[in-house]
């Protein structure tokens, strides 16, 4: 099943709703930073909802999702566009913690229950916007359902699943996002708040054989949903070694000659999708020369 994002409208414009299915793109990201099963869910779910908040803004626009929380798996960075290009990284990705209570993978344990969610928006203006919160739950959906309502007062409910295979591999991954409209009648509210608390676990409605369409339907079965639009989510990374070339020759000549002079080589890695870049003895040098010439022109 290709990985999709769909927005949509219910309740005769009452309700707005975004629903998600990326277990390809949750695989691709936990496997280039090689996670392990607590810390592929918190990942996961993280990247999830970075694509959810970047559903409603335009293609060149990004959205920046900071979750520092006081668990094992330390800080966790996702970066998302309109275009439903997605990247993210978390610190230590190597975290396997006990089920919980409930017989589910600890994100909470993994991502901690203090610290701050913090959510940067790019809109192509002179300054982001920027809010924060605290973690209320480290569960992440939660968290980010308190975002909403506190930081922008929309009042919100997001779901989002991770379900990881015994190999580490990701059987299923997704989520969804409610947004009340103003103006919604307590009727539609009372009825969106029932269709919500009935709703299956979204990695069990995947695994059915959903598509993000459906599970939009089946998140408002009574809302007479109205399908906006229809994207393809990826994990994405913008890194190249052109620009890893730039910021090399922004070192300083100094640096880059010591490169040289004591390893005739250097290794650069992307935090985002950990994409490695390697250079020569000649790559570094042409690179010194570049470095000089740039150094000349600002004389």
């Amino acid at each position: 099943m290709e990985d999709q994002l769909i927005k949509a409208v219910a309740y005769d414009g009452q309700v707005r709703l975004s629903s998600l299915v990326a277990t390809h793109m949750v695989q691709e990201g936990c496997q280039r930073h090689d996670t392990w099963s607590t810390a592929s869910a918190a990942l996961g779910r993280s990247l999830m909802g970075g694509a959810l908040l970047a559903s409603d803004i335009k293609d060149d626009a990004i959205i920046t999702l900071k979750i520092m929380g006081n668990g094992p798996v330390g800080k966790i960075l996702v970066t998302a566009n309109g275009k439903g290009e997605v990247k993210g990284y978390l610190d230590q990705p190597h975290v396997s913690l006990e089920e919980n209570s409930k017989g589910k993978l600890d994100v909470k344990g993994a991502v901690g229950e203090e610290g701050s969610l913090t959510v940067i928006k790019d809109l192509g203006l002179k300054e982001p916007f920027s809010g924060q919160v605290p973690l209320v739950s480290g569960e992440l959906a939660e968290d980010l359902t308190y975002y909403l309502a506190v930081s922008e007062q929309i009042p919100s409910a997001v779901g989002l699943g991770v379900l990881v295979n015994p190999d580490e591999s990701i059987q299923a991954a997704g989520g969804w996002m409610i947004q009340m409209m103003p103006g919604a009648t307590e009727e539609t509210i009372q009825a969106v708040e029932e269709a919500v608390q009935s709703l299956p676990h979204v990695t069990q409605l995947i695994e059915e054989g959903m598509d993000a369409s459906q599970i939009a339907n089946r998140l408002l079965p009574q809302g007479d949903v109205k399908i906006l639009d229809i994207r393809t989510v990826t994990f994405q990374c913008s890194c190249s070694k052109e620009r890893f070339s730039k910021g090399l020759i922004s070192l300083g000549e100094k640096e880059i000659q010591q490169l040289i002079d004591e390893d005739g080589q250097a290794e650069a890695v992307c935090h985002f999708c950990n994409e490695k870049y390697a250079y020569n003895r000649q790559e570094l040098e042409d690179l010194l020369v570049l470095s000089r010439s740039s150094s000349d022109k600002k004389k």
